[in-house]
């Protein structure tokens, strides 16, 4: 899970151009991939970017999101460790450090993954560019993580369905 809320009112607003042209800047090292071990590494890679717009977009509203996919988690984590890096890439995205709280720390009240994948789903539908493909909702299944995360077509399927709802008014 990443905690995605404002600590300081006077941030300024994300730009989610700013981040999809820092996204597609980031050089993703081979350290990166240290304990990410699933291939193809493009399909990853692929899945790690849309995961940071998504990031983009929940930091405007200040909610946590859930990460769909363990493979995708591995190679954050990766990313995290390449230190200056990773901050240097926050910044120029964000405009500030984005945390990773795997338990969930900060974020005010416990809540079900569910509710926040469902969140992510969300995230999704403000940076997805016309006719792409989410990569993250079964990743892991299409790379062969042995436990797979993901999230369910059902689920998609009802979060999209209350946005057309919302968006017609």
């Amino acid at each position: 899970m990443a905690l995605l809320r404002s600590r300081a009112a006077a941030r300024p607003a994300i730009d989610l151009g700013r981040v999809d042209r820092a996204v597609a800047a980031l050089e993703l090292v081979e350290p990166v991939f240290k304990t990410c071990p699933w291939e193809p590494r493009d399909l990853v890679i692929t899945g790690l970017r849309q995961w940071l717009r998504c990031c983009g977009a929940a930091l405007r509203d200040g909610r946590m999101i859930g990460m769909p996919s363990h493979a995708v988690d591995e190679a954050w984590h990766g990313l995290i460790l390449c230190t200056e890096r990773y901050a240097d890439f926050c910044a120029a995205a964000y405009g500030r450090f984005l945390h990773h709280r795997p338990d969930g720390s900060g974020s005010g009240t416990a809540e079900p993954v569910e509710r926040q994948l469902g969140r992510t789903v969300v995230a999704w539908s403000l940076v997805a560019r016309p006719g792409e493909r989410c990569v993250l909702w079964d990743l892991d299944t299409v790379v062969g993580v042995a436990e797979p995360w993901g999230v369910c077509a059902h689920q998609i399927a009802a979060v999209e369905s209350e946005l057309a709802r919302l968006a017609a008014g």
